[in-house]
């Protein structure tokens, strides 16, 4: 892998530089910043007999990379892959994980120790077709998670309806699923972000022909969690 760096929130970037052998650094996923300034990056491998997820951290004090892991279920190693990362408090950070058809569910880990050791992984209560996901803790606390909430098998992969939900207490319950699309395309690997004014920004590919971009303001999301909110047409 390769990463660059910006001192300038982004107007200009350093010349690339390789990371050390074996580590590629975020895998689909965006990485964060713990509280102790490290970076961590929710990887995963994905070879011919075996799917496992890793943390690649990167401290910007010291200009070195480690890994940690691997993030598997016990007993099964074709497992997970891209995990979405988000720190519920200093030192403690969660990953939900992809999953297999297998396993049929989001999986989760946690850390305890800022990313240095992670539980084995265990299924939530969130179906999961082997479809990309992502999450965000907001400032003010909550996590949104947006996934295909179907374990459907057919020819789009259980891809056809894209959800977003939301948990106020670091992913323990979540709302009802709320339908962001479902018009019989293939939505997936979607990616979500908070800006600074609050307003929450999610993408996702449509029928792997173009991405769609939604935005949700702070009200909206509230009316996501009660699920009020009527969406467009």
């Amino acid at each position: 892998g390769f990463f660059i760096k910006s001192n300038d929130d982004g107007k200009t970037w350093s010349d690339p530089e390789i990371m050390p052998a074996g580590l590629f650094g975020p895998i689909k996923n965006k990485p964060i910043r713990l509280a102790d300034g490290r970076i961590a990056c929710g990887s995963s491998v994905e070879s011919y007999n075996a799917w496992t997820g890793w943390i690649h951290i990167y401290d910007p004090s010291t200009d070195q990379w480690s890994i940690r892991g691997p993030l598997a279920v016990p007993g099964n190693q074709r497992g997970l892959i891209q995990p979405t990362l988000w720190e519920s408090e200093p030192g403690h950070v969660r990953a939900y994980l992809r999953s297999t058809r297998e396993i049929g569910y989001i999986c989760v880990s946690d850390s305890v120790d800022n990313g240095e050791t992670w539980s084995a992984a265990e299924k939530t209560a969130l179906p999961n077709p082997n479809s990309g996901i992502d999450a965000v803790k907001l400032d003010d606390g909550r996590v949104v998670l947006i996934y295909n909430h179907t374990q459907r098998t057919d020819s789009q992969g259980g891809r056809e309806i894209i959800h977003a939900a939301v948990s106020p207490d670091n992913g323990t319950s979540w709302s009802a699923p709320w339908v962001i699309e479902d018009e019989g395309k293939e939505y997936s690997y979607p990616a979500i972000i908070q800006g600074s004014d609050g307003t929450v920004h999610v993408t996702y590919t449509w029928n792997r022909v173009g991405v769609r971009y939604v935005a949700f303001s702070r009200e909206e999301i509230d009316r996501v969690t009660d699920g009020t909110l009527q969406r467009a047409r």
